[in-house]
């Protein structure tokens, strides 16, 4: 059974950084795509970031050139560098896998991210 654990969220001012962190366990992590959504209070979840098998990587508009996602293979976990961070940046962070970035199908509980201003 695939299990991803977030950890790094927080409060932060605007302007600051962060770095989120997902460890995953039961399964192959070096085969799977990994990625981060967020889901603000009262809007969809969206999809931030994601990182293929190769390492290629996708973002949303929103991040590009704020956000950077990355990952270690020898720990099985993937990473979520979040830098000039703004309000609207305020989200709950999921971490999820799947054998493409089309079709995450494993979810992480969440982490709270607060960006204030």
């Amino acid at each position: 059974q695939v299990q991803l654990v977030e950890s790094g969220g927080g409060l932060v001012q605007a302007g600051g950084s962060q770095r989120l962190s997902c460890a995953a366990s039961g399964l192959t992590f070096g085969r799977y795509a990994m990625g981060w959504y967020r889901q603000a209070p009262g809007k969809e979840r969206e999809l931030v970031a994601a990182i293929g098998i190769g390492g290629s990587t996708k973002y949303a508009d929103s991040v590009k050139g704020r956000f950077t996602i990355s990952r270690d293979n020898a720990k099985n976990t993937v990473y979520l560098q979040m830098n000039s961070l703004k309000p609207e940046d305020t989200a709950v962070y999921y971490c999820a896998s799947g054998r493409s970035w089309f079709s995450f199908s494993s979810w992480g509980q969440g982490t709270q991210v607060t960006v204030s201003s």
